[in-house]
């Protein structure tokens, strides 16, 4: 029967992940290959929130984990988190430039210099890409939409809490104000108890992104002060504070504002999301429950193995 890792200080527990094969290390911090064990927890979660989301009536869209480059400057999010950002680039060179590129490597020199920036992006968030294919009108209630893909932020570190490469699941409303605020603190509840019944212990707290500069001190204030950011958190260690495994922002009318989204009565709509950082809730488990998942507890099991 699995041993729980519950009183493992982070470190030990990314070593008792690791000494398990449950997660594979690589040459960067934050990020890791995924065993089967990992996945088949992952797949379960996923599917169990997918139910659902069916059961609201959600149209679920999976996104790759890169973007067109001129939606992210749309968004703003580089405004806000130039720090996370990460962008893609790509070989166009002739000949004698790939000479020179491969000169380089062999030399043990720096030969980023030989890639150009590709106009696409990387996700730091899965419904990041959602937004653009919103735009229009609404039909009458909005529309709510299960999201999922890879993500990533560049914030590299060994705290398992803080990869590089990541997955997400959200609900996405998008639709009248009121209705926004309603969809989320519906989820706040009803994903706290999904949790709960997996056996986690989770507490609903008033958070802030980690905006960039003095600029950003001010915004995740003003975010704090108005409750637009809640996270669900969970202790992994009683020396550290709790991490944040799914989360809700309100974003208001910016992205009906940024991509022309109106309701149906033609006022530009508001959006909300309550995520699920798949990968965060499946190591919750594991660190709850044990690296074994078939000695987990039986009700834990049958909520993901139904």
């Amino acid at each position: 029967m699995a041993v729980p890792v519950s009183a493992a200080t982070p470190a030990e527990f990314r070593q008792q992940l690791l000494a398990a094969g449950t997660l594979a290390a690589t040459a960067e911090d934050g990020l890791y290959a995924r065993s089967d064990a990992f996945e088949r927890v992952a797949l379960a979660f996923d599917a169990l929130v997918t139910r659902r989301a069916t059961a609201m009536g959600a149209t679920r869209w999976s996104f790759a984990p890169i973007q067109p480059r001129a939606s992210l400057e749309r968004t703003g999010y580089l405004a806000s988190f130039p720090h996370l950002a990460g962008s893609v680039h790509v070989f166009t060179g002739n000949d004698r430039d790939h000479a020179e590129m491969l000169r380089r490597i062999n030399a043990g020199e720096d030969w980023s210099s030989a890639l150009s920036p590709a106009p696409t992006v990387l996700c730091s968030a899965c419904c990041q890409p959602l937004y653009p294919l919103m735009s229009g009108r609404l039909p009458v209630g909005g529309r709510l939409v299960d999201v999922t893909g890879w993500c990533f932020r560049h914030e590299p570190s060994r705290d398992l809490m803080r990869m590089q490469a990541f997955r997400m699941v959200e609900y996405v409303y998008v639709g009248e104000a009121p209705e926004a605020v309603a969809f989320r603190d519906e989820w706040l509840g009803r994903g706290r108890q999904v949790l709960v019944d997996l056996g986690l212990g989770i507490e609903t707290v008033t958070a802030n992104d980690p905006f960039f500069g003095r600029r950003g001190r001010l915004l995740a204030q003003n975010q704090q002060e108005a409750e637009l950011k809640l996270e669900l958190v969970t202790s992994i260690d009683a020396g550290s504070a709790p991490v944040a495994v799914a989360s809700s922002n309100l974003h208001r009318d910016h992205f009906g504002q940024t991509f022309g989204i109106t309701t149906s009565s033609g006022e530009v709509a508001h959006s909300t999301c309550f995520g699920w950082g798949l990968d965060r809730v499946v190591l919750a488990l594991f660190h709850a429950h044990g690296t074994e998942p078939a000695g987990w507890p039986a009700d834990v099991r049958t909520r993901l193995w139904p």
